[in-house]
């Protein structure tokens, strides 16, 4: 018997942080005993056609009353509230950070989003989140209940570490190219680093072609193309060589609900240069040097001060490999969604024999 759905738009195993975290949740509770079913909703959202609009809506409404679902926050953000308001089984949204803080959208779009998530989230009966931090904007920017969130952050695999770092040193960056993540900063800093030994390697599908075109132009503008490797999507073990073989991580991210890959890099004890911005002061504590978003300078010295400095990059690296075990498993992870399935679906039943 299906205890519970999770919806999620498109191919749930895309290398994304927030649809690898809802991947693995979602075998974790099968592999539990909580059989919960992957309903797969147009691939369109968070921009939906109107006929993908109306389609993700018919599939929610039929799953039966008894069945909670976990929404995917990329739908959950665009869903239409009278919609969602018309679903019979219990809903709990799973928001990785609001779709309307997204960086790069049109001031409208924004707008709307932010206004559309604050109604939709009229019509929940829980909430999910990877963090305190997105915890702390629903509350106080959305008017979510504190008593109807919880936060589960994502769970770790413990990879198989054999530091052999590069030479000349490896500055390594994961992130789709989006503007959110800031590899136009990250860019920027290294441009001001031509004098020292580097090379520097991006990791990431190109989310906006855009945006993805701007880099590399930026890029040859600033005469580091051939210091910069854009590596697009890779596979894990080459992802598993490229952390080896790094000598410090980098991420010039503009905004970060978590930030997985920030504790993936701390799990290879590597020195974490990022900003100090959403979930990625309390993501990384002391194993990092953070500096504010949008500033190069800020960044290059920072990467100067790893780069050129053993003594400093070995202390992050030491404070690195401490806090990476601290961190949850998977298993951790979905206990948390286990323990919400079983809370919403006890309440439906008290509510029903009420």
């Amino acid at each position: 018997m299906t205890q519970a759905v999770f919806a999620i738009p498109g191919d749930k195993d895309r290398r994304t942080g927030g649809f690898i975290y809802e991947a693995r949740v979602l075998r974790e509770l099968n592999e539990m005993g909580c059989t919960t079913m992957h309903l797969q909703l147009p691939d369109s959202f968070p921009d939906p056609t109107t006929a993908d609009m109306a389609k993700a809506l018919d599939a929610l409404c039929s799953v039966p009353s008894d069945q909670p679902i976990i929404l995917d926050g990329l739908v959950f953000g665009a869903i239409d509230p009278e919609g969602l308001a018309r679903v019979r089984a219990p809903v709990i949204a799973m928001i990785h950070h609001p779709l309307g803080l997204e960086t790069g959208l049109p001031k409208a779009r924004s707008a709307f989003l932010l206004q559309n998530e604050a109604a939709a989230l009229c019509h929940v009966d829980h909430i999910l989140v990877p963090s305190p931090e997105t915890a702390r904007v629903l509350c106080r920017d959305f008017g979510a209940d504190a008593h109807r969130i919880t936060v589960a952050p994502p769970g770790f695999d413990r990879p198989v570490v054999n530091r052999q770092p590069a030479d000349p040193p490896l500055i390594l960056s994961v992130g789709l190219l989006a503007p959110r993540k800031g590899h136009d900063v990250l860019l920027s800093a290294l441009g001001q680093l031509s004098a020292l030994r580097w090379r520097a390697e991006i990791v990431g599908r190109a989310h906006d072609p855009d945006y993805a075109a701007a880099l590399h132009e930026q890029a040859r503008a600033l005469d580091i193309d051939e210091r910069v490797t854009f590596s697009g999507e890779i596979e894990t073990d080459a992802l598993t060589a490229r952390f080896n073989a790094a000598s410090v991580f980098a991420l010039a991210t503009r905004y970060e609900g978590y930030g997985m890959v920030l504790s993936e890099a701390m799990m290879y004890a590597l020195p974490i240069v990022s900003c100090r911005v959403g979930a990625v002061p309390t993501t990384v504590g002391k194993a990092a040097i953070l500096v504010p978003p949008d500033n190069p300078n800020a960044l290059a010295d920072a990467l100067r001060r790893i780069i050129q400095n053993p003594r400093a990059a070995e202390r992050l690296s030491q404070l690195s490999a401490r806090r990476s075990g601290t961190l949850p498993r998977w298993r951790d992870t979905a206990q948390l969604f286990l323990s919400t399935i079983e809370r919403i679906r006890r309440a439906g039943v008290a509510t029903k024999l009420s």
